[in-house]
């Protein structure tokens, strides 16, 4: 039983291997005018949608769920006509939403994006046109245009048609769901089937959340006119879901009501010039979030590390990433090793038993070691300080310790330098992946270039799977 759930955790940092598609795709000659049109073709494209529905929401709400076996977080979402629930996995670096359409997809409300149309500009399709070989149909059209939809947990890419398609979605009011409203042309990319591997079971896509124009919040935004953000909850039980807003607040996970938004603490969002993902083509920029690290603190004391890894360099190297796929931390292997030597130093002076190893990890503990008071466990803390010494972002003991094995509680981080392929790909100096992210509340302002955070729900006796959905 352990030797499968260490092939597993080790699996989950395992580096697919990438396609040769870069001589595909170019950087097109238009790029700057486009630039400058997007507003246009933003607004006429999608707020089209919005005179569909007698009902204006001002926010909307998805349910978000951790899948046991590959820890990645599925949502669902209702698509096509007649509708069809469609699960998709949540990648917040996500360029946009993409869907299998090889296998059966069927919809009297799909449409393929006419090549040259003010669709294939919003979507900052690649260059030409395409032909389908094959019966026509959805995924295979004639004189459309092309994006290059990217498994980010394989690191798996392909072409695929810009495409149109019904979407449903509950509004909410922050407090409870409400009723259900359409975008009748969400774009999003059909490609093929292959590009699945790797993802959780009955998941058809994935669902991108990045800063891009079509992206599940920027669409969703402009069809009805709220503000860009989105809010995620994740929570870390498999069978209670968290929750996803679009939208500002009021977000309640209370019985009596009340905004857990009154007690966020901000950020800067910062822009990355080079895309740390995986399957990134040479030189592209980041659709991804980054906040600004300055420093470390273990036990209240400063990590001795090199604090330029701490900011964004030039070549897209170094800075602090979230990360929805990458189901554990991922430090730069200096970072690492400072980290995991000094938190190893500091629980052996609160006399906690260090154990063997448990891949991919290598600082664990005994977890009968770990002393828990009024359901805290009692561990050295760690901070991330942010702008200021009075703006941190605590990681606590339940975002820090994953359970490895029985009775093992490991460090839940791992070595950049034991991923594959990290000397060619521009990495982030620190990750914080899924399980770094649960139970904790994080709205991205895309507008503002703002991040707002809660510390732990737990603090507010409550949880991200406390909304009622």
């Amino acid at each position: 039983m352990l030797g499968g759930q260490e092939r597993q955790l080790k699996q989950m940092y395992k580096k697919g291997a990438s396609s040769s598609i870069s001589s595909y795709i170019s950087n097109s000659s238009m790029a700057p005018f486009l630039q400058y049109l997007f507003p246009f073709l933003f607004f006429l494209v999608i707020s089209s949608s919005q005179a569909q529905n007698s009902f204006r929401p001002k926010a909307l709400v998805i349910p978000v769920t951790k899948d046991a076996n590959t820890l990645q977080y599925v949502t669902t979402i209702t698509q096509r006509t007649p509708p069809v629930p469609v699960k998709l996995v949540v990648d917040l670096g996500g360029q946009f939403v993409w869907i299998d359409c090889q296998s059966g997809y069927t919809s009297s409300s799909y449409r393929p994006a006419v090549c040259r149309s003010a669709q294939c500009s919003l979507a900052n399709a690649l260059p030409g046109c395409s032909d389908c070989n094959n019966t026509p149909g959805p995924g295979c059209n004639n004189n459309t245009c092309n994006l290059s939809p990217q498994n980010g947990v394989t690191e798996f890419i392909t072409g695929g048609d810009v495409s149109m398609d019904l979407l449903t979605l509950k509004s909410t009011d922050g407090f409870n769901p409400g009723v259900t409203v359409n975008v009748p042309q969400f774009i999003f990319a059909c490609t093929r089937t292959f590009l699945l591997e790797g993802l959780a079971s009955g998941t058809t896509g994935i669902a991108g959340f990045g800063k891009t124009r079509i992206a599940l919040p920027s669409q969703l935004a402009a069809a009805f006119s709220f503000d860009r953000k989105f809010a995620v909850c994740l929570s870390s039980e498999t069978a209670s879901p968290g929750v996803i807003f679009f939208g500002d607040g009021p977000y309640s996970f209370f019985q009596g009501g009340g905004d857990v938004s009154q007690t966020f603490r901000y950020t800067r969002m910062l822009n990355n010039p080079v895309s740390t993902n995986g399957v990134a083509l040479r030189g592209e920029p980041s659709y991804e979030y980054f906040m600004g690290v300055t420093a470390i603190t273990i036990s209240g004391k400063d990590l001795p590390i090199n604090t330029s890894l701490l900011s964004i360099a030039s070549n897209g190297v170094g800075g602090t990433k979230f990360s929805t796929v990458a189901p554990y931390g991922i430090l730069e292997s200096t970072i690492y090793k400072t980290f995991t030597e000094t938190f190893i130093s500091e629980a052996a002076a609160m006399n906690i038993t260090r154990v063997a190893s448990v891949a991919p990890f290598t600082a664990c503990f005994s977890s009968n070691s770990i002393v828990s008071i009024r359901g805290r466990l009692q561990v050295p803390s760690v901070n991330l300080v942010l702008q200021s010494r009075s703006v941190v972002w605590p990681i606590y003991a339940t975002n820090l310790l994953v359970q490895a094995a029985e009775g093992v509680s490991c460090l839940a981080f791992v070595d950049a330098n034991s991923i594959e392929d990290v000397a060619i790909n521009p990495l982030a100096s620190i990750v914080l992946g899924g399980f770094q992210l649960e139970d904790n509340f994080i709205q991205f302002d895309l507008a503002t270039s703002r991040i707002g955070f809660t510390s732990m729900l737990y603090d507010y006796t409550t949880r991200c799977s406390s909304f009622r959905s």
